[in-house]
């Protein structure tokens, strides 16, 4: 496997990198029985790229995702962004990690239905420390005419636009994205995938994406691949293609 890195002590100081993680593990236990959903992850992740995670089933991205974003913790390892070990952090730091510092962006919309497009994205803009307006995030993606709308009045693919606006209008330094395009069809994915990569791109801001669609690596900056709870292989795309030209 390439691009692993090994020295725990450089992390905080490494420039370019949004994370970092070292002998990362996760053991999940059920009564005797005990299931390892992530295995020794040593990783790095850097600035402004689009990273995609790519791995079947059961093999630890969610997991990582979930530690990245602090939602869980792991069971033995690191983890850094940036300056910050958020294995270090309390409860409430790492509450106050994902606020200023990470969008999440889901299979599943989560959004209000008795809310508005722009209702379901102030929800955000209300807590964040420096947010951008829930008109300008909306659009950015697209949706300047569907600012009033309720989710049962839009398709899937604006409904998931309006979660990612939701993500993104808080300025987040990362955007971490669990199988964004896994409930639409090839064309909806495609056009939400074209709005994460403009994201990106005009933003700079850290995106990761899980899928299981192995075409979609072909527009990442970085891709890794997981099996069985470990990184098994990285891969930097030296020309990458547009969302348009991925063949589902």
């Amino acid at each position: 496997m390439t691009n692993r890195t090994t020295n725990a002590a450089q992390a905080p100081s490494s420039p370019g990198r949004t994370f970092h993680t070292e002998g990362l593990s996760k053991v999940y236990k059920t009564g005797e029985t005990s299931v390892t959903a992530l295995d020794d992850v040593t990783l790095d992740l850097f600035e402004g790229q689009f990273t995609v995670l790519l791995g079947a089933s059961g093999s630890g991205k969610s997991t990582l995702l979930n530690i990245l974003g602090g939602l869980d913790t792991p069971t033995s390892g690191r983890v850094w962004f940036r300056e910050s070990e958020l294995t270090a952090l309390s409860q409430r730091g790492l509450t106050r990690y994902r606020r200023d510092n990470v969008g999440f962006v889901f299979q599943f919309y989560n959004l209000v239905p008795s809310l508005s497009a722009r209702e379901n994205v102030r929800l955000v803009t209300d807590i964040a420390p420096e947010p951008m307006h829930e008109d300008e995030a909306l659009g950015l993606v697209g949706l300047s005419h569907r600012l009033d709308h309720f989710p049962a009045q839009m398709s899937g693919g604006e409904q998931q636009r309006v979660a990612i606006a939701r993500a993104i209008a808080k300025r987040p330094g990362v955007l971490l994205c669990d199988e964004p395009t896994g409930a639409l069809d090839s064309k909806t994915g495609v056009q939400v995938l074209e709005v994460l990569e403009q994201v990106n791109r005009e933003t700079g801001t850290t995106t990761v994406v899980i899928t299981h669609n192995a075409m979609i690596q072909k527009m990442a900056h970085r891709v890794l691949f997981f099996t069985d709870g470990r990184l098994v292989d990285v891969k930097t795309n030296a020309h990458r293609i547009a969302p348009s030209e991925i063949d589902w």
